[in-house]
């Protein structure tokens, strides 16, 4: 589904240039759930923003379902970017003096599948999935937890019904009950759902929520491999 080529990349010039990511390749299959894992200042996030189609790298290749993502034009990028991939943020990125239906149906404006009579169901059908209940859909953004707030994020992200969902740091602004919850909610989407998971972290408690474990460290790979914890539970 995923495959990257040699990826660099390179800020500054001379003796200025800094090289944040060195030479990174990997493939990521369907359906997999994997974690990426490393320290501040890794390349973890530049990674991140490649894999979305939202920053170029200096050099290398990535192909998404056979496609050569960097030869795509604005559009088609545009195009990707809302229909196949879903993005989780650490800091929610709601719009806080919205409710929750009108934070999700955003993404649908954009949408000509949809039509406009269907979308109330599918926003409700989502949140649900999320693991929100009704209570919580007319409330604004600004009058939820940290955790619903996230959960909005993902509904967000799964509206228009994307084969992969990228999160950079999800349970970074939660306390560890509710980021527990946020997890499970990922690997739910990921095993009942068969959604390809992309999570960026920090922290080897969340990377071993994954099936796979990538880290990665001054810009390069230091191991990629199949968590044995969870083989282990």
């Amino acid at each position: 589904m995923i495959k990257i080529e040699n990826i660099t990349k390179t800020y500054g010039v001379g003796a200025n240039e800094v090289k944040v990511l060195k030479n990174i390749s990997f493939n990521i299959h369907k359906g997999e759930f994997v974690a990426i894992i490393g320290p501040s200042g890794s390349g973890k996030s530049t990674l991140m923003n490649i894999l979305g189609a939202l920053d170029t790298p200096t050099s290398g290749k990535y192909f998404l379902d056979n496609k050569d993502v960097f030869c795509l034009g604005d559009n088609e990028l545009a195009k990707i970017r809302s229909e196949k991939i879903g993005f989780v943020f650490q800091s929610f990125n709601l719009l806080n003096n919205s409710n929750v239906l009108r934070n999700v149906k955003i993404p649908l404006l954009y949408n000509r599948n949809v039509k406009k009579q269907d979308r109330q169901s599918l926003i409700e059908k989502t949140l649900i999935s999320a693991g929100l209940t009704q209570e919580h859909f007319k409330k604004l953004a600004n009058q939820l937890s940290g955790g619903q707030k996230q959960r909005v994020a993902i509904a967000r992200a799964l509206i228009n019904n994307p084969s992969i969902i990228l999160a950079d740091e999800p349970t970074g602004n939660l306390d560890s009950k509710t980021g527990d919850i946020v997890l499970n909610t990922f690997k739910r989407l990921n095993k009942v759902e068969g959604r390809t998971i992309i999570l960026i972290t920090h922290e080897s408690y969340v990377a071993n929520q994954a099936n796979r474990v990538i880290q990665i460290k001054d810009g390069e790979i230091v191991t990629d491999e199949k968590n044995n914890i969870l083989k282990e539970k």
